[in-house]
């Protein structure tokens, strides 16, 4: 049996208290919502933070407020099922409770949060193993070791982000708003993340996720397409959002495509945006010529390595034809 290590529990009411806890303590702390991924991590010894401060009793973290037309605000310790549930997500966001709904079960749905799940720690078979396997290999790059064991002549750690709501957030151009002792500010999705699998996100360990804020649907569509062996449960292996905004009325009964996104998970340290897919679709017609010009750019830029369930290569072809269903699942008309 896997235990914990010994910590210290906190328990604030405030963000304001919940950052000065942090700021007191140093990097020896560490927040925790849901802790669906944290705790598991511990037992794991892959963290180990002294001090575990709980926020999901400060009641800013668990709102969710506003509207498509003026964009919404979902605070970060909202659980992953009120996200699938909402009746305003599920009307003008349903990629967003789409995509929550297949993060793994619905128990975990009930603990896990949508804050939780954008933080998501890194993940690879070299590294989430128990104590005693990992040091069976002399440890991993990431954690104790010196040698990232799916490239070896690397020095860079090649763990996968392996969220499902993470491509999403990015595709629709999503902002983070993080707190700390010395103030808030603002990012933007697609800026949040590094192509490193051990520093993955640009956020200071003192600061907090407070919420996050959707910008106004405008006339844009979404989709999400989850690669995985099981239906329920399992992480992504690929992920491919695609956003699609169209020209005004029609041209000869076709709709032009004004601004895409097509982003890709579960491959990479970070999300890859593809632009070469992006630049394949604005300006056409959507039809599927173009569509099917977008999938192949998704396929030329997907490199997986082998670290994460299915044969490497494999999961390169399926970027292709998980690429077409994302598009197509925004092809039905109107």
């Amino acid at each position: 049996m896997m235990r914990l290590p010994k910590f210290e529990y906190r328990v604030p009411r405030t963000i304001a208290e919940a950052v000065k806890i942090v700021g007191d303590v140093g990097p020896t702390a560490q927040f925790v919502a849901g802790g669906t991924d944290l705790y598991p991590n511990m037992k794991r010894r892959q963290q180990t933070p002294r001090t575990v401060i709980s926020v999901m009793r400060v009641p800013e973290l668990n709102q969710i407020t506003g509207d498509g037309k003026s964009g919404v605000r979902i605070g970060a310790s909202v659980t992953l099922t009120d996200i699938v549930e909402h009746p305003l997500i599920n009307r003008d966001y349903p990629v967003i409770a789409y995509a929550a709904r297949t993060i793994s079960t619905p128990i975990l749905r009930n603990m896990g949060t949508i804050g939780g799940n954008l933080l998501l720690d890194t993940r690879c078979n070299y590294y989430d193993q128990n104590y005693e396997w990992r040091k069976g290999i002399n440890f991993c790059l990431k954690k104790d070791g010196d040698v990232c064991w799916v490239a070896p002549g690397s020095s860079k750690c090649w763990a996968v982000q392996s969220s499902d709501l993470v491509p999403v957030m990015v595709a629709i151009g999503a902002k983070f708003r993080l707190a700390s002792t010395l103030g808030e500010r603002m990012i933007d999705a697609a800026g949040f993340y590094n192509d490193d699998g051990i520093d993955y996100l640009k956020k200071r360990p003192d600061e907090l996720l407070v919420d996050i804020h959707l910008p106004p649907t405008n006339g844009w569509r979404a989709s999400y397409q989850k690669l995985r062996r099981r239906g329920a449960f399992d992480f992504p292996v690929l992920g491919v959002a695609a956003y699609i905004k169209f020209e005004n009325g029609r041209a000869n009964g076709e709709r032009t495509v004004r601004d895409a996104k097509i982003v890709l998970g579960g491959i990479a340290p970070s999300p890859i945006q593809i632009a070469e897919a992006s630049a394949a679709l604005i300006g056409h017609a959507f039809d599927d010529e173009y569509i099917q010009a977008a999938a192949e750019a998704a396929y030329v830029k997907a490199r997986p390595l082998d670290n994460t369930d299915f044969v490497m290569n494999w999961r390169k072809q399926m970027a292709r034809q998980y690429t077409l269903r994302a598009l197509r699942a925004l092809a039905v008309s109107d």
